[in-house]
């Protein structure tokens, strides 16, 4: 028998959730061992499901084709399957996810979401581990404002902006306050789900216009910026961000332009690039599976980091960057890319759990 943590994914036939179900296959700590989607798909076994719409060229993972598929709307069908879930669901509102969640949370089954639903509770933390990792100190007052014992929500954030989060807190935590920053994202079509954009909405086009994205841009980095303060995250304040979210004809890999105005104290390039060559963010002792070794890799090629090139560094979880240059309006510019479906999605979410078991709140 396997002594393998068994997990569930919430939304299991969805884009998200095959890339969870794929990314999981062999990994040391966990093991899928429940699926759960629409009540359409429910009494299914799981290779009927997605057949048909499997995203990921290799066939389905064995261990999981077999097994029945739950209705996602009845959190007691994951008790005694999994000890913690995956949240990749999509419904029809916020509100709805948001309630779902904290009904698994309710039943003891601690969630670890790719929604966006829960992203503004103040009591629920939105973790990149490698910048914000001590924010899942919360957790112990959101179980307490729900009387919850073992069940939890805690949550990843926007895929688009993990492409340069980490080098942007690189410089602030080396001691240079970051004052106005303008973000222009190329995001891949693979952002937008299966089966997406439509082609001739793409082809030979950039569309200039992602709902919501420049909005999430614009706050996310705030709270993931923020402070633990009376068993909630207060949002960092001093920093303002201008973002421009474009969808473009690239399968997978979000590319962001940066331009940074520092305070008073400007490093100098090389200054910034020692920075983040140093930068590690993780105490390499917790051996996280799915850490990246180095989180930022710093191109110097004139013309990377580039999708097709980029987005697999290190298991598809490290950030690259290049092009760090001097910026005529602000003080510096640089290009950021992530692998949206690896880092900015199911990646990040796993990174996330790993973090949680090795903090103890995942056992």
């Amino acid at each position: 028998m396997s002594d393998k943590i068994p997990v569930g994914i919430l939304g299991a036939t969805g884009a998200v959730g095959q890339n969870y179900i794929y990314l999981l296959q062999n990994h040391p700590w966990f093991e899928v061992a429940y699926v759960a989607a629409s009540p359409r798909s429910a009494g299914k076994k799981y290779r009927e499901c997605v057949e048909s719409k499997w995203l990921h060229g290799a066939n389905i993972p064995a261990g999981v084709a077999d097994l029945v598929v739950e209705d996602a709307n009845n959190p007691a069908k994951a008790l005694g399957k999994c000890r913690f879930v995956f949240s990749a669901l999509e419904l029809d509102s916020k509100d709805e996810i948001k309630a779902l969640e904290n009904a698994y949370a309710a039943e003891g089954i601690a969630v670890v979401s790719n929604a966006s639903a829960h992203r503004w509770t103040e009591n629920v933390p939105m973790i990149i581990p490698e910048i914000n990792a001590d924010h899942l100190s919360v957790i112990d007052a959101q179980r307490k404002a729900h009387g919850w014992d073992t069940g939890f929500v805690a949550v990843k954030p926007n895929c688009s902006i993990q492409s340069y989060m980490i080098p942007v807190y690189a410089l602030m935590k080396a001691g240079y306050e970051i004052k106005r920053m303008v973000v222009t994202t190329m995001q891949a079509v693979s952002g937008a789900g299966y089966p997406g954009v439509p082609s001739l909405d793409m082809i030979d086009n950039v569309v200039p216009y992602i709902g919501g994205e420049e909005e999430k841009t614009e706050k996310e980095p705030l709270k993931i910026f923020g402070r633990v303060e009376g068993g909630k995250i207060v949002n960092f304040e001093g920093l303002k961000i201008a973002a421009h979210c474009n969808r473009v004809p690239v399968i997978d890999g979000h590319t962001a332009c940066v331009s940074l105005e520092f305070g008073a104290k400007k490093p100098s390039l090389a200054e910034i690039e020692k920075i983040w060559n140093d930068y590690r963010g993780l105490p390499q002792e917790l051996g996280l599976p799915f850490a990246p070794a180095v989180p930022i890799v710093v191109r110097h090629e004139a013309n990377r980091p580039q999708p097709r090139r980029d987005r697999n560094e290190d298991k598809g979880m490290a950030v690259s960057v290049g092009r760090l240059r001097e910026c005529p309006v602000f003080d510096v510019r640089f290009v950021g890319l992530s692998h949206n479906t690896v880092r900015g999605a199911a990646g990040g979410g796993i990174l996330n759990a790993e973090l949680l078991k090795a903090k103890g709140y995942l056992k």
